[in-house]
């Protein structure tokens, strides 16, 4: 399990005013606590204290409150404890045991935003957008859903049984997973075709970038001349702003990526692309659908604005909040909600989500279940006679190329790819001697 963890940290400092303001600042309206109210919240500490039906401690009760407190805001803002510190570093580290799988909780609900690739969540069937509504036979219930977070991670090997909730359905599906210890390699590349890259982003870790400039230019050493890259941010559940900006940067030469505002100058921060794209211009086409979120959307909405990119799919989850982690001891920390984003054309994304260029269906290919009869060419004839370079690349014309076949988005963004490429000459590969 996953916590969003699409977090910005901020040095927060108290706000100066501006000594040239040509108008004195209107009275501050009083927002401080009323004694009535201080002894309203005294007045339920205490009856809790005198009547609940099982004691509960002072100490209890002031974390409940604290919690609560941040709870009443949003649903990305929290109290962090010493496990819920771990959990986060472990987040943007990519190692923990558990699922595999990025939940919310929303309007007292336990919703998935991501299963994380080749994780217990993903290979059971877990989709963006299931509701839990048992662990263990525990009902999800407002009261418990925060807690309940806790619940998904477990030593590994050990057993967890859910009801999911999916989309569309009105009963939910009971799941046995055993958990895992998940480390979570961020980035994937590999060939498609000929010229042709797949690059699948996971989660922004802390060296996403790192990684993803390793895998790219490993494998681009290799295959030349390159005509263009499929970008997969499909069920991405976010994670840093920092690897956010770097992932971006590596595919554009210049512009704005992103801008975040807030109510104090420390959060007021706008980030801008560096000369140096890694695909030396070729075609782009970024594969989202609405388990994208937070960091994976900057990185969309930045190569959606820039013109650098062609965005397929479905529409994005809607998280433009920052968040910022403040720490209160070495133990404890408040995650708050600090910003917004903006894309570089000014649009917040928060509720919203981004629209593709591109919308595609949830649909999946399959292999018929019996040949199809139309006769594509000579050697779909019986007895045919041998071709010189016959089977050389038989498997990536019948699209058995690595799992393309029955993945219908992947496939489409081959397919417009393609029709880019026709426009966009291939960068020249150096190895190559140029004739004279």
């Amino acid at each position: 399990m996953l916590r969003l963890s699409f977090c910005l940290l901020l040095a927060l400092a108290p706000v100066a005013l501006r000594a040239d303001e040509a108008k004195p600042a209107p009275p501050a309206e009083k927002t401080g606590v009323s004694m009535a109210q201080i002894r309203q919240f005294t007045a339920v500490f205490d009856l809790i204290k005198q009547a609940y039906v099982d004691p509960v401690d002072d100490k209890t009760l002031m974390q409940s409150a604290i919690r609560g407190m941040l709870a009443g805001l949003d649903p990305h803002s929290e109290y962090l404890d010493q496990t819920g510190m771990q959990a986060l570093n472990e987040d943007t580290s990519g190692s923990y045991d558990g699922l595999g799988i990025e939940v919310i909780t929303l309007n007292g609900a336990l919703r998935v935003v991501a299963p994380i690739d080749d994780t217990p969540a993903a290979r059971a069937g877990i989709r963006p957008g299931d509701i839990i509504v048992r662990i263990d036979g525990t009902a999800i219930t407002a009261e418990n859903a925060n807690r309940a977070v806790d619940m998904l991670r477990g030593k590994a090997g050990t057993k967890v049984k859910l009801a999911i909730l999916h989309e569309g359905a009105s009963v939910p599906e009971e799941y046995a997973l055993t958990r895992e210890a998940i480390r979570v390699a961020s980035v994937r590349v590999r060939e498609l075709e000929p010229g042709y890259v797949y690059i699948r982003v996971v989660q922004f870790q802390e060296d996403t970038g790192n990684e993803l400039r390793k895998k790219l230019a490993a494998l681009l050493a290799r295959e030349k001349p390159l005509r263009g890259a499929v970008l997969d941010l499909r069920s991405n559940p976010g994670g840093l702003l920092t690897s956010a900006v770097e992932i971006s940067d590596d595919f554009l030469d210049a512009g704005v990526i992103v801008t975040t505002r807030g109510r104090v100058k420390q959060a007021d921060l706008s980030f801008k692309a560096t000369p140096g794209d890694l695909l030396d211009g070729a075609p782009l086409v970024v594969l989202v659908d609405n388990g994208t979120a937070s960091a994976a959307e900057i990185v969309t909405g930045a190569l959606k604005d820039n013109h650098r990119a062609l965005v397929m799919g479905r529409r994005t989850f809607g998280k433009g909040s920052v968040q910022t982690v403040l720490p209160l001891d070495d133990t404890h920390a408040v995650k708050l909600t600090t910003a917004r984003y903006y894309t570089p054309d000014g649009t917040s994304i928060q509720a919203a989500g981004i629209e593709p260029d591109i919308e595609l269906a949830d649909l999946k290919l399959s292999v018929r279940d019996a040949p199809p009869s139309l006769v594509r060419g000579e050697r779909d004839l019986p007895n045919h006679l041998k071709g010189e370079h016959e089977g050389e690349r038989n498997g990536e014309r019948d699209g058995a190329s690595d799992g393309l076949l029955d993945d219908y988005g992947l496939n489409e963004a081959l397919i417009v790819l393609k029709g880019m490429a026709l426009r966009h000459p291939a960068a020249p590969d150096p190895a190559v001697p140029k004739a004279h």
